[in-house]
């Protein structure tokens, strides 16, 4: 076998775990060969140096846990001791069969929908495994072994003439109706939205039971809805009472020893620029010009841990949050509003506590020094984003002078980002007018501008500014201390290389040889897509092919803004993730040891798992806004572009308003249809009609569900 790697960082370790994937899986086609590294690296497409140097790596991992055996110096076979029972987490699709994913196999387990027994989507369950007809490997659950929830979302159906009925549930999270016997009613009636509680499933019933914990009321209600969205995700609407009581008992006084121990930069030009609707401001700039030419910016963000402390209500709740929801016609916060919008807030014309990163830069926008620490400042002026727009086009009103000056500091910024290899996805977010009922009357889009890119520039240097700074001796050696990062991996090769294909269909080209390749490449086919009618699509098939950003003490980098270290730490009123990353970094200032790890590894899990949540939660509002909105357009006529393409039907979108329809394909009566997952689209066997992603159709809005959150379409005939 060549020579093992002396060096393997730490930023490698779970991109090495998904090449063991793919060497499992390349090596169970013919688990009877024996494969040296240099077969397995062209089996799974590694072929450059740098990747075969990573299978390299990847096989020791896979020796050390006994899923492949060494027969000879050099040559590999896979393990197949691998008997008896495994756990893992069960997955239903529509069809009610399911797949659990298992960590000691490298593909997922089929389980048929009557070897289920009693799981429900997302459960931890006990399986045994075998081989069906000799040939393909399935399993059955034997039991349950953890629950991923208990408490559901559903509408109460009350059976006649009888003294039970059944709650059927939103989503299809649960295969089953759940059971209500009339002492668990609990005042619900007939067709009402309910919470229910899963109290049991007993051996041999065909449903669980249950009880009705909350009447939430009923369906297609505005109110009803949106607490249905929220119950569905286990999001809180409010805050219990006992910590909005501590809350408003917070000592909010400016002043004493406490100024002591701050830079008071009271003196210096400061504002915020946010959203015009934005009531929580949580950073502001400063900008000031030294005597030596160069530019002081002070990026400040709400002290928050100034007033949230670890051990009370108030931080056990905000932890347990950890994020505000921003649903279409609220924000759910992650804080009461005596600190979200007042105490914390950074308003203008007030003192206010801050923590800071102050940088002395000059025209070139390098960093000449950094600072960091607490800070007290005064906003002298709140700008919305529309506001900077107008003195960045116009260059003239109040403090035109700053913010031209930090908006071509902020254009070198992203500049520079770029060419180190930053993503620019650029995508327009839908946006809805209200009336005073929270009903949509209109449909807008939110595009970033330069007033945008100005504070998202100056965030983004905080943030990887503050993650070096902790993480990096003088001399670039990593201190090893525990901080919590935002991290992004880099992204599939099998994704990218499908999205090379299916590019190429249309005249684009793409450089996979190595990250910065990649980068470059994916940035010139978004600019290169602008404007032609693929755009939306090839955006979406980009996005899909990149991985998901999560919280991880592991500094392995993020793939997509191109940084080696980067961390949350400019939005502590709305993310918990920033609130430790101000306790830790305030910790090594003061001198502090680096604290015990997987403790910070539990935050990250519950971080990034409530982050998931919040976000699905904020889509299903779009969707049922969306819905909503496209109720009065029924039976009108659009022109939509095909925007996903699944086997039993294809999605339609209309640019001008962002809905979303589904087009069944038994509903197409002039062909029978079949799906071709690599070309995304369906095509017709006789006529040979073809549905693609990216096409452009007439349709018609013909059903809006507003419980389900579902548009149906036509196609008009032309």
């Amino acid at each position: 076998m060549p020579k093992k790697s002396k060096y393997h960082s730490d930023k490698n370790n779970n991109k090495l775990q998904e090449i063991g994937r793919l060497i499992v899986r390349f090596m169970n086609g013919n688990s009877t060969k024996i494969y040296n590294y240099k077969q397995i690296s062209d089996g799974i497409d590694y072929k450059n140096p740098r990747q075969r140097e990573q299978v390299i790596q990847a096989l020791h991992k896979l020796l050390a846990s006994e899923k492949i055996k060494e027969v000879e110096k050099g040559k590999y076979i896979i393990n197949l001791k691998i008997k008896g029972t495994l756990t893992g987490k069960i997955d239903f699709n529509q069809s009610g069969n399911a797949y659990v994913k298992v960590d000691e196999l490298p593909d997922d387990v089929f389980i048929h929908q009557k070897n289920v027994k009693d799981a429900l989507q997302g459960d931890k369950v006990l399986i045994v495994t075998y081989n069906f007809k000799g040939k393909k490997l399935e399993g059955s659950v034997v039991e349950v072994l953890e629950r991923n929830r208990t408490e559901f979302v559903g509408t109460f159906q009350l059976i006649e003439h009888k003294d039970f009925g059944f709650v059927i549930c939103d989503k299809k999270v649960i295969n089953t109706d759940i059971f209500i016997s009339r002492n668990h009613f609990n005042e619900a009636k007939d067709g009402q939205k309910v919470i229910v509680k899963m109290l049991g499933w007993e051996a041999g019933n065909r449903n669980p039971s249950g009880e009705i914990i909350q009447v939430l009321g009923e369906p297609g209600n505005h109110e009803t809805e949106i607490h249905s969205i929220l119950a569905e995700y286990g999001l809180p609407y409010e805050f219990p009472s006992d910590v909005e009581l501590e809350a408003q008992n917070i000592d909010t006084s400016i002043g004493g020893k406490e100024l002591e121990k701050r830079r008071d930069m009271r003196n210096v030009c400061t504002f915020t620029i946010d959203p015009k609707d934005a009531k929580d401001f949580d950073d502001a700039l400063s900008i000031q010009k030294l005597e030596n030419g160069n530019w002081e910016i002070g990026v400040h963000i709400a002290d928050v841990s100034h007033y949230v402390q670890p051990g009370t209500l108030l931080d056990d709740e905000a932890y347990k949050r950890a994020t505000s929801i921003y649903l279409v016609d609220r924000v759910v916060p992650m804080l009461p509003e005596v600190l979200s919008n007042e105490v914390c807030s950074l308003r203008p014309n007030e003192e206010k506590y801050t923590f800071s990163a102050v940088f002395e830069m000059n025209d070139r926008a390098e960093v000449v020094k950094e600072w960091f620490g607490r800070t007290i400042i005064y906003s002298d002026r709140r700008f919305a984003y529309e506001d900077a727009q107008e003195r960045i086009e116009t260059k003239e009103g109040d403090l035109v002078d700053e913010i031209l000056t930090l908006d071509r500091l902020a254009k070198i910024l992203r500049r520079k980002r770029i060419e180190n290899g930053a993503i620019t996805f650029d995508r327009s977010e839908v946006r809805f007018n209200l009336d005073e009922n929270s009903q949509p009357i209109g449909v807008y889009f939110k595009i970033s501008k330069d007033s945008n890119h100005l504070i998202e520039e100056f965030m983004l240097l905080a943030n990887r500014k503050v993650s070096e700074f902790v993480s990096l001796k003088k001399n670039g050696v990593p201190t090893q201390n525990t901080f919590i990062y935002r991290i992004h991996e880099d992204p599939d090769p099998a994704k990218l290389e499908a999205l090379r294909e299916f590019v190429g269909t249309f005249g684009y080209k793409m450089d996979l040889a190595n990250t910065k390749k990649v980068a470059q490449s994916l940035n010139k086919l978004l600019h290169d897509v602008k404007g032609k009618g693929e755009e939306n699509m090839i955006e979406t098939l980009a996005m899909r092919s990149m991985s998901k950003a999560i919280y991880s003490t592991e500094p392995i980098g993020h793939y997509g803004l191109g940084f080696d270290y980067y961390s949350h730490f400019t939005s502590p009123i709305r993310r918990y993730p920033d609130l430790i990353a101000h306790r830790l970094l305030q910790h090594y200032l003061d001198g502090g040891r680096s604290p015990y790890k997987p403790e910070y590894d539990e935050k990250c899990k519950h971080c990034s798992s409530m982050e998931r949540l919040a976000a699905d939660a904020e889509r299903d509002s779009i969707k049922f806004m969306q819905v909503k909105f496209m109720q009065t357009h029924l039976n009108e006529e659009f022109t939509g572009v095909v925007s996903g393409v699944a086997e039993f039907g294809f999605w339609v979108q209309i640019p001008e308003n962002g809905a979303e329809g589904l087009i069944k394909l038994r509903d197409l009566m002039d062909d029978t249809y079949q799906y071709d997952a690599k070309t995304h689209a369906v095509y017709g066997k006789k006529t040979g009609n073809k549905y693609q992603l990216g096409d452009e159709l007439r349709i018609k809005v013909v059903k809006a569900n507003l419980i389900a959150k579902q548009l149906d379409f036509k196609i008009v005939e032309n």
